[in-house]
């Protein structure tokens, strides 16, 4: 479930019980970024995702601990690189992954599949919000979806 920051911290307190009935897998974003400080102490049944709240590397060091999941955009952190380093430093504090896209072709979704291997969500489908993409790019049938063909981006 993704409130896209439009959820004040009651609302989440409030819902905890109904998302564990529904069996939700992740609450992404559910404050805004800024009111992230509301989420320090709490510890919820349902592991969140921080969206907007992390861009990079750096942004966990203010991350509060009511966050058990990072999810990361290669259009947010500007890059495979950034991305990586994310990731990394994300598993060193013990945080879950995520790899997610904003409304994309497939060239930006490419090098997300290198994270996307290790990640414990996977939201890939800005390509598919298209009417046209890249020819070889990604491709979804009965719910499963496919890689970009070889040698789509650099070598991926």
């Amino acid at each position: 479930v993704d409130p896209n920051e439009s959820w004040t911290i009651d609302e989440v307190r409030g819902l905890q019980g109904l998302m564990t009935d529904l069996r939700i897998d992740l609450l992404e974003q559910p404050l805004p970024a800024d009111a992230d400080s509301d989420l320090a102490g709490f510890h919820s049944a349902i592991p969140i995702a921080g969206d907007e709240a992390v861009h990079v590397a750096a942004d966990l060091d203010s991350l509060p601990d009511g966050y058990g999941v990072v999810n990361i955009k290669l259009d947010k952190t500007g890059g495979l690189t950034a991305a990586l380093e994310l990731a990394e430093a994300a598993r060193a504090r013990g945080l879950g992954v995520m790899t997610g896209c904003m409304i994309c072709s497939s060239l930006s979704i490419a090098p997300a599949w290198a994270i996307a291997a290790q990640s414990s969500f996977v939201d890939l489908d800005g390509p598919l919000w298209l009417a046209e993409d890249r020819a070889g790019g990604v491709s979804a049938a009965n719910g499963i979806m496919s890689p970009p063909q070889p040698g789509f981006w650099g070598g991926i």
